[in-house]
C-alpha cells in the first residue's frame, strides 16, 4: 500500500499537482504548458501510462492552461464543478464529451484505487474546492487558493497524512509592496490568499486534532510579497513554538514556481 505525491509546480504563474498509486496517476490542475508537465512526469519516472483523471480547483488560468492539451495527450477524464466547467469549456479546444464528469463538493469519486474527495474553499472565483486523495488508510490534501480558515475546513484536514497548504505571503512585504490598495485589500480579503502566519497556525491546529499528519508542504507563495525562505521560517518558528519538532514530529518543505518538487511516497 502506497500513494504518491509530487508538486510540479504552484504559484500564480502555473499550478499542477501528482498523486498516484501504484496503478492509478492523478494530476490535480493544469495551469502550465503541456511540455512542462510531460517533461515534470518524465523527470520524476511518473507512469505516464497510468494517468486517469485531471481535477481542477477553478477556472483561473493558471490552474486551467493545458487542460484540454493533457486530456487529449493523456485521455485524461476531466473532473470539475458544472459552474467551473461553465468558465473552462470555451478553453479545452476540441474534447471528448464522455470525458467530462462533473463533480460536486462533498461527493467522493473512486478513480482507480484512489478516492478523492472534494471541498468548498473560499476564493475569488466562481465554485472554487480543495481536494483528499486517500488510498486506504492513507491520506493526501491539497489546498492552495484560500482566504480563510474556517472550522468545517479544518475538519476535512483531519487524518492527513501529508498537507499542501498555501503559504502566499507575508503581510508586511504585501502592505509595503508596489501592489495597488484594490489588490492588496483583495490579497488580504476572506476571498483572497492566506499567509505565512496562517499557514503555520493551521497546521499547528490540524496537527493538534491528528498526530498523523507526519509531512507539510507549503505551496502558492507569491513571487512579489514573499521569499521561499520567508515562509519556511516563518511557518517553522510557529510550528516550534506550538512545541513541534521539525524532522521528527512533522517535515516541512517547499513547493515552487518553476520546478519540481521533491517526491513523496507514503506508505
Amino acid at each position: 500500500m502506497a500513494i504518491y505525491f509530487c508538486s510540479l509546480a504552484s504559484g500564480s504563474s502555473g499550478n499542477c499537482q501528482y498523486i498516484a498509486s501504484e496503478t492509478t496517476g492523478i494530476l490535480l490542475d493544469a495551469g502550465l504548458s503541456g511540455k512542462y508537465i510531460n517533461n515534470s512526469l518524465e523527470s520524476i519516472d511518473a507512469k505516464v501510462d497510468q494517468l486517469k483523471a485531471l481535477f481542477i480547483t477553478h477556472e483561473h488560468s493558471d490552474h486551467v492552461k493545458s487542460a484540454g492539451i493533457l486530456m487529449r495527450k493523456y485521455g485524461l477524464t476531466l473532473y470539475l464543478t458544472q459552474p467551473t466547467f461553465e468558465r473552462v469549456e470555451s478553453k479545452l479546444g476540441k474534447y471528448d464529451k464522455d470525458k467530462i464528469i462533473i463533480i460536486e463538493k462533498d461527493k467522493d469519486i473512486q478513480v482507480g484505487d484512489i478516492t478523492v474527495h472534494p471541498f468548498a474553499i473560499s476564493h475569488d472565483a466562481i465554485d472554487c474546492v480543495a481536494y483528499s486523495f486517500t488510498k486506504e488508510e492513507l491520506k493526501i490534501s491539497i489546498v492552495t487558493d484560500l482566504g480563510y480558515v474556517p472550522l468545517d475546513l479544518l475538519s476535512k484536514l483531519i487524518d492527513s497524512n501529508l498537507l499542501m497548504l498555501e503559504s502566499n505571503h507575508d503581510v508586511e512585504m504585501l502592505n509595503a509592496g508596489r501592489y495597488p490598495y484594490v489588490l492588496k485589500k483583495r490579497i488580504l480579503s476572506q476571498k483572497g490568499h492566506i499567509s505565512n502566519e496562517t499557514a503555520g497556525e493551521t497546521i499547528v491546529r490540524v496537527h493538534s486534532y491528528s498526530s498523523s499528519l507526519g509531512h507539510v508542504v507549503l505551496g502558492h507563495l507569491s513571487q512579489d510579497n514573499n521569499t521561499p525562505e520567508l515562509a519556511f521560517e516563518t511557518v517553522k518558528s510557529i510550528l516550534e513554538e506550538s512545541g513541534l519538532e521539525i524532522g521528527e514530529d512533522i517535515s516541512l518543505d517547499l513547493a515552487y514556481r518553476d520546478r519540481v518538487g521533491k517526491l513523496y511516497k507514503l506508505d
